[in-house]
């Protein structure tokens, strides 16, 4: 038995990862393809309005997640973080009320597709403004500075094209000059719908601004959920202990168009595409775990099956539900019982 957890120590570098959670950040990872296609499909089924794909970010966000801590850390997402919210506690239920619009959704059918929010898990409500969320996870830092909740931190994501958004720049000074438990998370997938970062910005890497804001960062490979999870454990630890705000910068690649509502033809070629293509994360994760020893072919099939499993039903279920009610149309609107439209 000690020869064999040597032998699997030296084959993969774990960053102080078990087993079980390895297999847990596959698991994250093949749900999230597997939400991603059944999203495009029942939107070209006539099904749903409007899907966002993650294809691509499997590895940044199931990393990512497995350096929060739940019922402690906040995160506060944006509309490409399918597998945060996953690995974070939320269902494929919740997700598939939110593309289906019904009431059971935690939203009750009002948000926009992929936007979403579980208070309860530490997840908050998504802002459709690009980087107008950044304000908001700093509001969430800064109340756990004045209120003196030690050991808690939020994670705010962003695609690197939000950096070019004033909110995010005014948002990661006041962090900086705060002091503020927060990491500022970029998945870098290279697009910012269809512009490239060539045309973002003069520096190579989104970290190189960090130094403007006096904060540390780290740069890792956004293919490898390992190396995001080691990068972003250090950040949130730092964050937690007093040590202020990080920003880490994850390179991955978006392979599918922004959304439904995109041709991604008319700004990158399929070559580009297939070449990127060669490092999907999902099926090269899954054959280090299968090197490493730490599953077999047969427990990867039966992943597989399962997450097929789980998405089936989802979707039967979440689709079976009722729409919202007219009566519901004016809650949440405004706290409380105040109903101006009504005066």
């Amino acid at each position: 038995m000690a020869k064999t957890s040597t032998a699997r120590e030296s084959a993969i570098e774990r960053a102080g990862l078990s087993d079980a959670q390895l297999v847990e950040m596959l698991r994250n990872m093949l749900l999230q393809r597997q939400l991603d296609n059944r999203g495009f499909q029942l939107n070209r089924q006539g099904k749903i309005p409007f899907a966002l794909g993650s294809e691509g970010h499997e590895a940044v966000q199931a990393g990512a997640a497995m350096a929060f801590v739940r019922g402690r850390d906040v995160l506060v997402p944006y509309y490409r973080d399918l597998g945060l919210a996953l690995g974070v506690g939320m269902t494929p239920f919740e997700i598939l009320s939110s593309l289906f619009a019904r009431r059971t959704d935690r939203s009750g059918g009002r948000q926009f597709p992929n936007h979403y929010t579980n208070h309860d898990l530490g997840v908050a409500s998504i802002s459709s403004i690009i980087a107008g969320h950044c304000t908001h996870a700093v509001g969430i830092a800064a109340a756990f500075r004045y209120r003196r909740e030690a050991g808690r931190a939020v994670i705010c994501s962003t695609g690197e094209g939000a950096t070019s958004q004033g909110e995010w720049h005014e948002s990661v000074n006041y962090a900086a000059v705060h002091e503020l438990p927060i990491v500022f998370l970029i998945e870098n997938n290279q697009w910012a719908i269809s512009t490239p970062q060539s045309m973002q910005m003069k520096v190579a890497h989104v970290t190189d601004k960090a130094a403007g804001y006096g904060i540390p960062s780290a740069l890792c490979d956004g293919f490898d959920p390992i190396a995001t999870y080691a990068a972003m454990h250090v950040a949130m630890e730092r964050a937690r202990s007093g040590g202020g705000p990080t920003l880490v910068e994850a390179n991955c690649y978006r392979y599918l168009s922004h959304s439904t509502d995109d041709d991604d033809r008319t700004y990158r070629s399929r070559e580009d595409i297939e070449e990127q293509r060669k490092r999907d994360p999902v099926p090269r994760f899954e054959q280090r775990l299968i090197e490493a020893g730490i599953i077999d072919a047969a427990q990867s099939r039966s992943l597989r099956a399962d997450v097929l499993r789980e998405t089936n039903e989802a979707t039967d279920a979440a689709e079976a539900q009722p729409y919202p009610s007219v009566e519901s149309l004016y809650t949440n609107v405004v706290a409380g019982d105040y109903r101006p439209w009504q005066d």
